[in-house]
């Protein structure tokens, strides 16, 4: 019999034979307590009608064109993001390695000989030679299931690793643009500490040609300069908040430290008055932590059935065919060819409890995925609830430091009226241009908290990483 013939035969009852079952256990998701509603929702009808927040592109939520411009240059550059992308080609890998264990390894070989046999009392010196070629084959079959669970892990490890590069893109999205907002609200404390500043030079100037004059006291020249220095000094400290914001972007969009354009003002950046936040059950498949916590347990689940099949024989066939003649000629002649094919079956009977601990090894990393997969989901809950309820609250709060704003200004305006009519002395004066300048800088920082709130249930949704 020819050795091509026999070797698909071989291979036929091979393949016959890796269709056996598979151990462990099959994946089934966990069950987890899911609400029917977040808490911190806005419970006015209608409020929530339309898709979830967290289904919206980037680029519709976050409107600045300067603001897409950065974010498109970290989604491009960032080091987090490449890293995740090498991670992801890995596991890729890792999954061609395992998937080939569940095939044979086809060896080829040829070899050539010559050799001279010296001459001895009873025979004359000869010359001898000898070519040969043939192919070798080896196959664990896979009779259990072991190398099939083994692939189903490295399959599950691969799409957990690929749903944690979408982690790291939703977080980039998130920290960029707070960090843009961040900037812009520095960017108009500097605004309000430049015209407090000016306004408060020319006050000092009209004090001191009321002191020249003999209207009013050196006291009062003396306290408005301390309004004077007081604005002046936060000047050079809101520089150096910049200038190090501006350093975090840049390293953030993978640069070198350098200055960040800029777009829209803090205020000109609109917000919805709500923000849908989809049914809860939603998150489950849109959030991508949840996600890869889930595949993380698909891989743990699998490695259950590779620790079990340990218990089982091993059935290896091996074989191999080729040719082999004296004389290149008739090396591929009929009469030249040799075959031959085994099995081995190897049974493990004594490892010490190596394979039982093996096993309990597996199905404790199970339960701990089990443990983080409903961690995670509890976690998810949680951040879209503090997110929604942060919104909410900044909301109100920007709407009272709006008032407060606005009577503080009212309030330096009548005290400068009765510090010049004689009816105030300029402490009061000191003491309302102070309260106003205060109530300003709590304004912006208000305004800002509510689009970083705005921010963060963005990314509690799991939104951004949809391209």
């Amino acid at each position: 019999m020819k050795p091509g013939y026999v070797f698909i035969r071989f291979i036929i009852f091979a393949t016959i034979l890796q269709t056996g079952c598979k151990v462990g256990p099959n994946y089934k998701r966990p069950k987890v307590d899911v609400p029917t509603v977040y808490r911190g929702v806005d419970p006015s009808p209608g409020s929530q009608n339309g898709p979830s927040l967290g289904n919206e592109k980037w680029w519709t939520v976050f409107q600045d064109p300067q603001l897409q411009e950065l974010i498109r240059t970290a989604l491009a550059g960032n080091y987090d993001v490449r890293i995740a992308a090498a991670r992801v080609l890995q596991a890729q890998a890792l999954l061609g390695i395992t998937r080939a264990d569940q095939y044979p390894t086809i060896s080829a070989s040829a070899a050539g000989l010559n050799q001279r046999i010296p001459q001895t009392v009873t025979f004359p010196s000869t010359n001898t030679g000898a070519i040969s070629a043939g192919l070798s084959l080896a196959w664990e079959l896979d009779f259990w299931g072991k190398f099939r669970r083994a692939t189903e892990a490295a399959r599950a490890d691969l799409l957990a690793t690929e749903w944690g590069q979408r982690t790291v893109i939703t977080s980039l999205i998130s920290n960029v643009a707070t960090a843009y907002f961040q900037l812009r609200e520095l960017d108009l404390e500097m605004e309000i500490s430049q015209q407090t500043l000016a306004a408060r030079e020319e006050s000092l100037r009209l004090v001191k040609v009321r002191a020249q004059g003999g209207v009013t006291s050196l006291m009062d020249v003396r306290q408005s300069e301390q309004l004077v220095y007081f604005a002046a000094a936060s000047i050079p400290d809101l520089e150096r908040r910049i200038e190090q914001q501006e350093n975090f972007i840049s390293v953030l969009i993978g640069k070198n430290p350098g200055p960040i354009a800029r777009g829209k003002t803090l205020v000109e950046t609109a917000i919805p008055p709500t923000v849908p936040a989809g049914l809860p059950s939603e998150i489950l498949e849109h959030r991508p932590d949840i996600q890869s916590a889930e595949y993380s347990l698909v891989a743990a689940n699998a490695r259950i059935g590779v620790a079990k099949a340990n218990y089982f024989p091993q059935i290896v066939l091996t074989g191999s065919g080729g040719y082999q003649s004296s004389a290149l000629t008739n090396l591929f002649s009929s009469s030249s060819g040799f075959w031959s094919a085994g099995a081995q079956l190897a049974q493990p009977l004594f490892t010490g409890g190596r394979i039982r601990s093996g096993v309990r090894l597996s199905e404790a990393q199970q339960q701990e995925a089990v443990l983080f997969y409903q961690q995670t989901i509890q976690q998810a809950f949680r951040d879209v609830s503090d997110s929604l309820v942060a919104y909410k609250k900044n909301q109100e709060s920007r709407a009272q430091q709006e008032l407060l704003t606005k009577a503080a200004e009212d309030a330096t305006a009548l005290s400068n009226v009765r510090y010049r009519g004689g009816a105030a002395s300029y402490l009061e004066v000191l003491d309302s241009d102070t309260r106003y300048f205060s109530a300003r800088l709590g304004l912006a920082q208000a305004q800002l908290n509510e689009r970083v709130a705005l921010v963060q249930i963005y990314n509690a949704l799991g939104g951004g990483w949809e391209q």
